[in-house]
């Protein structure tokens, strides 16, 4: 992926080189056009194409803000309710993930989404141990987890 970018980046200054321009316009033309023939040429990288993974890490961006923001509510409407009936839980998650920064995503996204958080992690890196401030089904928790997180950070990663 690292030589694609840099590919990219070099035809986009090749680019302003071969036009005689040196502005921002013409790097940014240079920029889409060393795109699309990086995209024609993708079956000979050893690599997928980069901007899947761009796009791919655009949409955990996204999916983050969204349970961030259906997170805040929930947690909102368990603080203003008169009677407080919750059900906090430790739960076992585990996980397919294998690399380290793909694990330590995972626990810091959950951490940051308010209600729940990362206790602990196995010492195979294969469970990850999170308290929730109310949970009413484990395996719909697991389920979402897996679901949304998880899934999207293997879509960044392979």
């Amino acid at each position: 992926m690292a030589f694609q970018i840099l590919l990219n980046v070099f035809l986009g200054f090749l680019w302003m080189f071969f036009t005689g321009t040196y502005d921002g316009t013409a790097f940014i033309k240079g920029y889409i056009l060393g795109l699309i023939i990086i995209f024609f040429l993708r079956r000979f990288f050893s690599t997928r194409f980069y901007m899947s993974r761009v796009y791919a890490a655009i949409k955990l961006v996204i999916l983050f803000i969204k349970e961030l923001i259906l997170s805040n509510i929930s947690v909102l409407k368990l603080v203003i309710k008169p009677k407080l009936d919750i059900r906090p839980g430790i739960f076992a998650l585990p996980t397919v993930l294998e690399k380290d920064w793909e694990i330590t995503l995972l626990s810091s996204l959950i951490t940051l989404t308010p209600g729940t958080l990362v206790i602990d992690v196995s010492d195979d890196n294969k469970i990850l141990y999170i308290h929730t401030i109310d949970i009413d089904d484990v395996d719909e928790a697991i389920d979402s987890i897996k679901n949304s997180f998880e899934k999207a950070i293997l879509e960044v990663s392979q």
